[in-house]
């Protein structure tokens, strides 16, 4: 593999932005982000730990769901989940978080960089609450970039254009469950417990 290992190699291979590319990131929310923020049912949290290592954390709710307290600051309610809790350990250890804001329909998106904490709770989390339930922490974001990003890479994948999905082609989570994680459990079993009971039980312990 020939590989890139200095900046001056990276730049002499992709060149430099044009200034108008640079004056799109920005250090606040504009209207503009504040309108997609309330459209965007989903998104990604990326956090690393102090040693570097990363995750990335998928994050979904009815849209609006990514909290606006200012310009500069963001909330994104936590619901029950597996526990492991990747992203809020390493925020732990490093504030530094990356977010993905996507809009169904939209090859754009809209990406946010800043420092994170977790709240146990607020005022604001009464109005995070969905099926009767409040949040039980919420990610607050102090935003240090906001930018809109191309939709080259949404647009290269086709991800909207239902004629290049495969999912049916996947083993279903059921199955992936038997084989990682309860093997002595019947697959049916399985099927049942992800079944049409399981977005009932989707913002329950």
């Amino acid at each position: 593999m020939d590989s890139i290992d200095t900046v001056d190699e990276l730049e002499q291979l992709l060149g430099l932005p044009l200034e108008r590319v640079r004056r799109k990131v920005r250090t606040s929310l504009s209207a503009f982000d504040r309108q997609w923020l309330a459209a965007s049912p989903f998104c990604v949290i990326s956090t690393s730990d102090a040693q570097g290592r990363v995750d990335a954390s998928p994050k979904g709710d009815p849209p609006g769901f990514i909290h606006v307290l200012d310009d500069h600051t963001i909330a994104i309610p936590e619901r029950p989940g597996n526990k492991l809790a990747f992203g809020f350990r390493n925020i732990l250890e490093n504030p530094q978080v990356g977010i993905l804001s996507v809009v169904p329909g939209r090859t754009d998106t809209l990406r946010i960089n800043g420092t994170a904490r977790i709240v146990r709770d607020a005022g604001f989390f009464d109005l995070m609450v969905v099926k009767g339930h409040r949040p039980r922490a919420a990610v607050v974001i102090s935003v240090e970039e906001v930018f809109t990003h191309c939709g080259k890479a949404f647009m290269r994948s086709g991800l909207w254009e239902p004629e290049t999905w495969g999912a049916d082609e996947l083993p279903s989570i059921a199955t992936l469950s038997q084989a990682y994680v309860q093997p002595e459990t019947p697959l049916e079993d399985l099927e049942a417990y992800y079944g049409a009971s399981y977005a009932e039980r989707m913002y329950r312990d």
